[in-house]
Parts: structure tokens; C-alpha cells; sequence
């Protein structure tokens, strides 16, 4: 499938943000992290995750609405991207030999708040670069040429960081500004190229009149049940995807020790997750064409379940090379799948208010995940049963979703 110019800047995005998503919420701040004195467990990190998801959450369906109006989408996407990056880059200004780790989590918690907020704009584009007909395969070619893309920039953080001592901060710090300044380059032909097409004209008292209809919303959610089934089943399944990625190097890192388990052969296994991620990704989106988006969502559910389980028995090194691989192999698609999905069953001028809904619904979710897992972890003293208390949440969500309409490759009714 040829991508049009708009469709191929819209891509591009997904290849920038990706660097942030592996780099620094998933490998080299969660080790940099570690590498401060009293800071308890690196399973900690999940509280800071879900204060950065509250903030989020509560500014989602606001900026959303007020973002419908006409060439508001743009300026608001531009701020949050710029607020992820400017902070990204300043994570390396903070060294563990500073002690000064509060620092650190603070432009962390700014970092995740300017990649979420652009991330709402940046999904609802999705209705103004494409068709309905095309969605599924824009979508999961965004995720998966986003994974192989942040190859290059995360490649290039690990050489640096093997060049210059794996126990040394100055090559992770050197990562955050490579991660930063690819963000910020494939950022540029989505500003450059992508336009607001739907959207709603603008009116006096943009902000009260925002709250208005963000109400009005509320009081007419029957009219959108499908929408709101979805909502309730994505906020469940997500989190669990949502906190595997958060965590999964706290979570190995406290499983096996630090000594059985080296941090370049865990950043390496990243690594190469990415590069399986991508064919899968793709392979999502190409059946969901002939078997539809809700059935490749479903398979997907069912791959997180089995993971989960075969995590609690993770032994070495091999074994989280195989369970990555069955996570990488759903990872890009049931996202991708879900993004689609959604832009498919709302109303298109109001996107950017339905996609904050989504991402509402979305942080909410990583709330749970993250700090049940810390929380498993301070009670019970094994962080092997982390794992296995976010499987209800797969489960649950599975069953609400299975209540929905499937697709085949066109829009699910709106009810």
C-alpha cells in the first residue's frame, strides 16, 4: 500500500516518538534511575509513572475539546511535542553523581506529559490523513515503521553506552539527546504537512463553551454506546500492555539480579524486540484487513495473557528473549489496531474531543498497572507475582470487548 504525503508525515511521527517510548520509558531511564543511591527498588519507578498518567488524564478531555475548533489541533500538538523534547534532552543534565534524583524524575514526569499530550493530537490526525478504508493499515505501518525506526537511535545509545562503560551515566545521558534530537527532526513534516481538515468553527467563549459540549457529551454517551464499550474494554487490556512496557526492566532487573542479569544483554533484547515488532505490526494490520481489526485485537489480548503467565517463570537471559519476542509480536498491533478501531466508530469533527476521552481512559489505565505491581512487589516480597497481578485487567477487558461489533475493514456502526 502506497502512503500519500500527508499519511507518510503522520507515519514519520509515530518513527520519532518511538525513540522516546523504547529509550527513555522503557530502557535507559529506568537504568539511570537505578544507578542513584536510596532510592529503594527500581519497581518505585512505577509510582512516578502513575502521577505522570493522573496529570495526563485529568488535562486529556479538556485540551481535547477546546483543540476542536478550527487550527487549534496543530498549535496545541506543537506545544506538548516541544515540552517532551525540551525535557528529554534536559534529563541529561541530571547525573547520578548528583544525588539529585527528584531532579531527574521531575523533568522525567514533564517528558511523559508533553510525549502523552502531543500523542492526543497526534492519534486524532489520524481522521484528517486518511479514509476509514485505509485506517487499520496507516495505523499499524505508523507503529511498525515506528518500531524499526527507533532502531537507529536507540542503536546508537547502546554503542555509546558500551564505548563508554556500562556502569558509567555519560552514555546514557548522551542517549536522552539523541533520543531527543530524532524526536524532534521527524517531527517536522507532520507540522510541516498535515492539516486539520475536520473540526469545529470557532465561537466566542472557546473555553466555557468547551466545558459545554465536553458535558453534553457526558449527557448523551448513550448516543455513542460503541464508544463507550470500547472505552471501558480498552481502559482494561491497555493497562496491561501500557505496564509490561513501563516495566519490564524493573521487573527482570528485580527477578533475576542484577548479576545474573547484565544491562547491555537486557538493553540488546530491546533492541531487538523492535526489529520483531515491526514485520508483526504490519502482519496485524494486513489480517485485519481480511479477518478484521476486532479479531486481530482479541489474538492479541490472548498473546499478553500467555506472556504474563510465562513471565512468572522467567530463569535467564534466553527465557526474556523468547518472552519478548511473543510480547513484540503483539505489542505494535493490538495498539495500532485499537487506535483505528476507535477513529473509525467516532464523530470526526469532534476527534480530538473523543481521542482525549481515549487517552483519558488510556492513562487511567497505566495508573493501575504500574503501581499494582510496585505495590505486589512492597507487600509480598516477590516481584514474580507482580506480574501475575495485572492479568485480571486482560482478562476483564477481554470480556467487555468481545461485546462489541466486528469491523471487517469498514466502520463499526456508531450507536
Amino acid at each position: 500500500m502506497k502512503l500519500t504525503r500527508e499519511e507518510l508525515s503522520w507515519v514519520l511521527y509515530d518513527c520519532g516518538n518511538s525513540a522516546y517510548s523504547i529509550a527513555i520509558t522503557t530502557a535507559l531511564l529506568p537504568t539511570v534511575f537505578g544507578m542513584f543511591d536510596n532510592i529503594g527498588s527500581t519497581m518505585n519507578l512505577g509510582y512516578f509513572n502513575t502521577i505522570a498518567s493522573i496529570v495526563v488524564a485529568v488535562l486529556s478531555p479538556i485540551l481535547g475539546t477546546i483543540a476542536d475548533y478550527k487550527d487549534k489541533k496543530k498549535r496545541f500538538f506543537i506545544f506538548f511535542f516541544a515540552l517532551g523534547v525540551i525535557f528529554t534532552a534536559s534529563l541529561a543534565l541530571v547525573p547520578p553523581s548528583s544525588g539529585l534524583w527528584q531532579l531527574l524524575i521531575l523533568f522525567y514526569i514533564l517528558t511523559a506529559i508533553g510525549f502523552a499530550g502531543a500523542n492526543i493530537f497526534y492519534d486524532s490526525f489520524l481522521v484528517d490523513v486518511t479514509t476509514d478504508e485505509r485506517m487499520d493499515r496507516v495505523s499499524t505501518r505508523g507503529f511498525a515503521f515506528g518500531y524499526i525506526a527507533s532502531v537507529i537511535p536507540f542503536g546508537i545509545s547502546l554503542a555509546l553506552v558500551f564505548v563508554l562503560g556500562m556502569d558509567q551515566a555519560i552514555g546514557y545521558q548522551i542517549g536522552f539527546i539523541v533520543t531527543a534530537l530524532w524526536w524532534g527532526l521527524l517531527t517536522i513534516p507532520i507540522i510541516k504537512n498535515v492539516k486539520q481538515k475536520y473540526y469545529i468553527e470557532p465561537e466566542p467563549r472557546p473555553v466555557a463553551n468547551s466545558f459545554k459540549r465536553l458535558f453534553v457529551t457526558f449527557q448523551n454517551i448513550r448516543q455513542h454506546k460503541t464508544v463507550f464499550v470500547f472505552l471501558i474494554a480498552y481502559f482494561l487490556y491497555i493497562d496491561g500492555v501500557d505496564t509490561i512496557i513501563k516495566m519490564v526492566v524493573p521487573y527482570a532487573t528485580s527477578v533475576l539480579g542484577a548479576d545474573a542479569l547484565s544491562t547491555f544483554a537486557l538493553l540488546g533484547i530491546l533492541l531487538i524486540i523492535q526489529i520483531i515488532a515491526f514485520p508483526f505490526a504490519i502482519l496485524y494490520g494486513n489480517l485485519a484487513k481480511k479477518y478484521s481489526a476486532r479479531a486481530m485485537i482479541i489474538f492479541g489480548i490472548f498473546t499478553y495473557i500467555v506472556s504474563c503467565i510465562a513471565a512468572f517463570y522467567i530463569a535467564n537471559v534466553a527465557h526474556i528473549f523468547i518472552l519478548g519476542a511473543m510480547i513484540g509480536s503483539a505489542q505494535g498491533g493490538i495498539q495500532a489496531l485499537s487506535r483505528s478501531y476507535y477513529a473509525k466508530i467516532i464523530p470526526k469533527k469532534n476527534s480530538n474531543e473523543f481521542f482525549g476521552f481515549y487517552n483519558v481512559f488510556g492513562k487511567f489505565a497505566a495508573i493501575i498497572g504500574p503501581g499494582v505491581m510496585a505495590l505486589t512487589t512492597t507487600l509480598t516480597g516477590n516481584p514474580r507475582l507482580s506480574i501475575l497481578a495485572i492479568i485480571p485487567l486482560f482478562i476483564a477487558g477481554l470480556a467487555v470487548f468481545l461485546t462489541l461489533p466486528t469491523d471487517k475493514g469498514r466502520s463499526p456502526a456508531v450507536e
